[in-house]
């Protein structure tokens, strides 16, 4: 028995097979499901996801940039929320709203670091993610201004921290940050010397 097919308004296709996807997307903890698939779930005909996708790897490049975008409203809302003239607190604000938003969208997070989301290249240099990456780089900036952090390239320094929390993310999505082994609150402490390294 054919299903039949979902109605939808017109100019919101997109709209819902990109929330299928996500639905799939945090279900199945992955992206292994095809086009024809997302089809089927949204109701649709399994040729209408051809009319704003032509491949699955554009569909995922797109899941890819909403959760950059997702990521850098909820870093931004954190950042707000911190003394603006304490970097170090700003900073911490800004690296646990990344942690947990990689804990709480561990499928999604690890699509935007994936090869499987689009040419890396284009990618990660597009305005979304660069945007995102560009409040870290403020955050710094502004550090240095005040005299707080070492006067280095920001780019390097935000490189290292960059790093340090995307790390902290992936062991926290793979429950790895076990106390036994890191101690307790060592997300605290492995900024703390972090930031003790970047101040001047």
């Amino acid at each position: 028995m054919q299903e039949k097919e979902r109605p939808y308004h017109h100019g919101d296709l997109k709209r819902v097979i990109i929330e299928t996807a996500l639905d799939m997307l945090r279900e199945e903890r992955g992206w292994q499901f095809t086009l024809r698939e997302v089809a089927r779930r949204a109701g649709v005909s399994h040729a209408a996801p051809y009319k704003h996708f032509p491949d699955k790897g554009a569909l995922l490049t797109e899941l890819a940039l909403l959760g950059f975008a997702q990521m850098r409203q909820e870093l931004a809302a954190a950042i707000d929320t911190a003394p603006q003239h304490e970097v170090r607190r700003v900073f911490f604000a800004m690296a646990d709203a990344y942690v947990r938003f990689g804990a709480a969208n561990p499928a999604l997070y690890r699509l935007m670091f994936s090869a499987d989301a689009g040419k890396i290249h284009d990618l990660y240099l597009s305005e979304i993610p660069m945007a995102t990456f560009g409040l870290l780089l403020a955050i710094l900036e502004r550090g240095q201004q005040q005299g707080v952090l070492r006067q280095r390239p920001v780019q390097g320094q935000a490189a290292a921290c960059w790093a340090q929390v995307h790390g902290f993310t992936l062991l926290s999505i793979d429950g790895l940050l076990l106390p036994e082994k890191v101690g307790d609150n060592a997300f605290e402490a492995a900024l703390t010397t972090l930031l003790e390294g970047l101040e001047g």
